[in-house]
């Protein structure tokens, strides 16, 4: 039988990697893409995709494969409150289409929330998340924290760890040494318009809205085995929640739309979820350019993405239109 922790039931070192390995097809693609219809040229192009990674199988869009890490992480947080955010997410390496996944989760931490009247008790884990492909190479490697209840409502655990072991610092170094090593001259010689230069402090607002729909089908698809996000009646609003990895995908898709010519996105420094997001919310992002980095024939940038939510039906009716992430990672353009 599976064990569903409370927030009491866990120790810093506990294991969580029991788990199914996945091994990523073409109708996973073909799903993720229909859900949030994400724009990144090399993971819609056959043709392109070779010449530029010269591997002839297709690449997995980024966002997809940080969805089925952490669905796979979910054994320590199917009783979820809510994700509160990721820390020092680096995709070490590129995912190809029959590329098998297989998932470690470790308990690196534990912080119990202050105790106020009228809130059972409840406290944050600190989660450190590997994934391997089948030849055993680490693909990723994340750190993220859910908030979970104890079991107790009235608990004292007295657990207080330093939450600093989840970094969300990325030296540049780091992030250089898992530029993939590609043909980047032959994307801009497809797309010429490619080499236009980006402006730090240049702020790009996508106008394309996205309203959320077929949240639960991600959790599904993903093994995400957070309650909340398929039960309402497991929700502190009495209302499904919405999957964090749902808001970041549709902000994935907004990115490619305002930065049309990503090649891949290399790391997240950190990325915080500041409000509840439902089924039925109009999610627009605001992308914001904070520097760049010639790299191999190519260009790192920098950037913050801001998320904002204006409700739907769905959502507690007195819930306000809000900010609903805080997205900062770094990506890889041509």
């Amino acid at each position: 039988m599976m064990n569903v922790p409370y927030f009491e039931d866990f120790f810093v070192g506990q294991d969580f990697s029991d788990v199914p390995s996945v091994t990523v097809t073409d109708g996973m693609a073909a799903l993720h893409q229909s859900l949030f219809g994400d724009r990144n040229r090399l993971t819609l192009d056959q043709p392109l995709c070779q010449a530029v990674t010269r591997e002839p199988r297709m690449l997995v869009n980024p966002a997809l494969v940080c969805n089925l890490a952490i669905g796979q992480s979910t054994i320590p947080s199917q009783r979820v409150l809510g994700n509160l955010f990721y820390r020092g997410l680096q995709l070490l390496a590129p995912v190809f289409i029959q590329d098998t996944l297989t998932t470690q989760t470790q308990v690196v931490g534990l912080k119990q929330n202050t105790i106020k009247p009228g809130r059972a008790a409840s406290g944050m884990v600190a989660l450190e998340i590997q994934v391997k492909n089948q030849k055993g190479d680490t693909v990723l490697h994340f750190w993220r924290c859910p908030m979970i209840p104890c079991r107790n409502p009235d608990a004292k655990t007295g657990h207080d760890d330093d939450f600093s072991v989840m970094p969300a610092e990325i030296t540049d170094e780091q992030l250089l040494a898992h530029v993939p090593d590609w043909h980047f001259a032959a994307y801009r010689a497809r797309y010429p318009s490619a080499c236009e230069p980006l402006t730090a402090g240049q702020t790009l607002a996508v106008e394309a809205a996205d309203t959320v729909t077929s949240a639960p089908e991600l959790v599904r698809m993903t093994l995400n085995l957070a309650m909340t996000h398929t039960d309402a009646t497991r929700s502190v609003y009495g209302k499904r929640l919405v999957y964090g990895g749902h808001t970041i995908s549709i902000a994935s898709k907004q990115l490619a739309m305002g930065l049309p010519h990503i090649l891949q996105i290399l790391a997240w420094y950190r990325c915080d979820h500041v409000g509840p997001v439902f089924e039925g919310d109009i999610l627009s992002s605001q992308i914001t350019i904070i520097e760049t980095h010639p790299v191999q024939d190519a260009t790192v940038a920098k950037l913050v993405v801001e998320v904002f939510a204006k409700r739907g039906p769905e959502a507690p009716s007195d819930l306000p239109d809000a900010k609903v992430l805080d997205w900062s990672l770094a990506v890889l353009l041509p």
